[in-house]
């Protein structure tokens, strides 16, 4: 089989609001396989094209294993790049680079085209930065010329059915996290931690956001078979709006409660560090540095990571609606990826947004599932929120 990989990636600014869009098309009809969108939060022109590749050499490796890729592009710089014709010196192009490479395992040829031959995939990318878009749509006998379908929340399906689990496979165990909606420190950029701080509640907008999310999963009703929530205020409160949609009751599971900002907890970014200044700068010089009275970034990963380990051997095979804060979910994605820790600078989160995260059973003799589940994959991120 051979196919096609079309990417394009957007910034409007420059950096500045940034997308991409990515699709994979059967090279002999031209019918579109499967097509990606998704917003990567403030982000240059050449990050966003480098992360549509990314995102279009996954969409081939899961729907079509295997193939022979062509990958057609309209920037110059990523083709001939990913070519091996011309350098990469910025470090984080070469990180997305090498990305790309581990993405798909089979053949790939580069192929630059001018821009009006890449129109859809940057029509999916505008259409994810103006929020009508986002996450993966599998059109299994589609004709490329139907258009392109789904609006938001049309595209939700069932993890373990999306990959095509036949029932005598052992499924995987899938997280469908939820940031918590906006609350009053939400809006005015506060820390805000765990139980040990201020504790705040949603706000109207919050509630509106939990309750619009709830509706954007309804699809999945069926296929869900817990709602869990971190112990705090504003995750309880959102689960809450979430689970009475789903027809659930929320667990509290405490490994995923927020990271401890100790004395920071309250305090804008400028107010720390005009009274904290050293401290914060040894918070982001160091993953082990910690605010007084507060958490590390090495700490949150290791109670969230024994937290996962708990869930993915006490329910598996079970897909699982998990609302949580920032700092977890961004600690469980960096470790999905197999990226280091400090990724979770780079990554962007809104209020009330699903990532959704597939773990699948290590099936190497040598070690359990207890010890180490398979390394996940994410099958969805980031649906659009009002800007709050």
């Amino acid at each position: 089989m051979r196919v096609v990989v079309e990417a394009d990636g957007a910034s409007r600014g420059n950096p500045g609001p940034a997308a991409y869009g990515a699709l994979v098309r059967d090279a002999d009809t031209g019918a579109v396989i499967a097509e990606m969108a998704s917003t990567i939060g403030v982000a240059t022109n050449n990050v966003a094209e480098y992360s549509g590749l990314v995102a279009g050499l996954r969409l081939a490796a899961e729907h079509a294993p295997g193939a022979a890729v062509e990958v057609r592009m309209d920037s110059k710089l990523v083709i001939e790049q990913m070519s091996g014709s011309w350098k990469i010196k910025n470090a984080d192009l070469a990180v997305l680079a090498e990305e790309a490479r581990r993405a798909h395992g089979g053949p790939i040829r580069y192929v630059w085209v001018p821009r009006e031959q890449n129109r859809a995939a940057d029509r999916l990318g505008n259409e994810a930065l103006d929020g009508k878009r986002s996450g993966i749509t599998v059109h299994p006998s589609r004709p490329a010329s139907a258009g392109t379908g789904n609006q938001v929340g049309d595209n939700v399906e069932s993890p373990t059915r999306s990959r095509g689990w036949s029932a005598d496979t052992e499924p995987p165990t899938t997280l469908i996290l939820v940031r918590h909606g906006v609350t009053a420190m939400t809006v005015d950029k506060r820390f805000s931690g765990g139980l040990g701080g201020a504790n705040p509640p949603l706000s109207d907008v919050g509630h509106a956001q939990a309750r619009e999310t709830g509706a954007w999963l309804r699809s999945l009703s069926e296929h869900v078979d817990d709602v869990l929530t971190s112990p705090v205020l504003r995750t309880v409160q959102t689960a809450e709006e979430i689970a009475a949609v789903l027809g659930k009751r929320p667990e509290v599971v405490p490994a995923f409660a927020e990271m401890e900002f100790g004395r920071w907890d309250g305090l804008s970014f400028a107010e720390v560090a005009e009274r904290h200044g050293d401290d914060m700068t040894a918070w982001f010089a160091s993953l082990d540095a910690a605010p007084h009275g507060g958490e590390s970034f090495r700490q949150v990963q290791q109670r969230v990571t024994a937290g996962l380990d708990r869930l993915v051997t006490e329910r598996a095979g079970r897909t699982l609606v998990l609302v949580s804060h920032v700092t977890p979910i961004k600690v469980l994605v960096a470790q999905a990826l197999g990226a280091p820790l400090d990724a979770v600078y780079r990554m962007e989160l809104t209020p009330a947004s699903v990532t959704a995260i597939s773990y699948f059973p290590d099936t190497r003799p040598e070690r359990s599932r207890a010890q180490s589940p398979a390394v996940g994959g994410v099958w969805a991120a980031c649906r659009p929120t009002s800007p709050h």
